[in-house]
């Protein structure tokens, strides 16, 4: 009896089975770069665990959905990895001391992190962090964040006050926003 077998399964793609002495029942796993795979039982036949992964598809799509999201959020993280930080250094740098003398900003000092989680902030110093992914935004995008931890710089909080000072700069602030963390996810992995 074959040990392994892919089988194209009409709606998924290929589905390695494997039959395994220690699965006690059929297992399907969806692992990212990996894909489908089914342990099966040894007393069970490759065409029964075919059979029951077809009562399975919807399942199996949900989650290479999932999978693809994933595979895709690394590529691009792996790709942005590469970024040469002295000239992130330097392009955002030029742009933060452009944007700043343009509206009237001052700031303390810059710092370019590579950070997973945050496209910028601003310190009680007045010290700006800005993450050196931020070169493969967008200019209106990466020009959004600059402006935003500059008017931090006056105000230190989320208020009304500070929505309204960053709108007369950007238009409309939370869209731009929403906008960043629609599109900044899969970047900042």
């Amino acid at each position: 009896m074959a040990n392994s077998k892919t089988i194209d399964i009409d709606g998924v793609g290929p589905v390695l089975f494997e039959h395994s002495k220690r699965a006690k029942k059929l297992n399907i796993s969806v692992k990212p770069f990996k894909g489908v795979r089914v342990a099966v039982p040894d007393r069970l036949s490759f065409k029964k665990a075919e059979d029951f992964v077809y009562t399975k598809t919807d399942w199996i799509n949900k989650h290479l959905d999932k999978m693809r999201q994933y595979e895709k959020r690394r590529r691009i993280a792996s790709a942005s990895s590469y970024i040469d930080r002295a000239e992130a250094k330097r392009i955002l740098t030029e742009k933060l001391n452009y944007l700043a003398e343009k509206h009237g900003y001052s700031y303390n000092r810059i710092f370019i992190r590579n950070q997973k989680t945050r496209w910028g902030s601003c310190s009680h110093k007045n010290n700006i962090n800005l993450n050196m992914k931020l070169i493969n935004v967008s200019n209106e995008l990466m020009e959004y964040v600059i402006l935003h931890e500059l008017v931090h710089t006056r105000i230190k909080n989320h208020s009304k006050d500070f929505w309204t000072e960053l709108d007369t700069l950007v238009g409309n602030g939370k869209r731009q926003s929403a906008r960043l963390k629609k599109y900044g996810f899969e970047l900042l992995l």
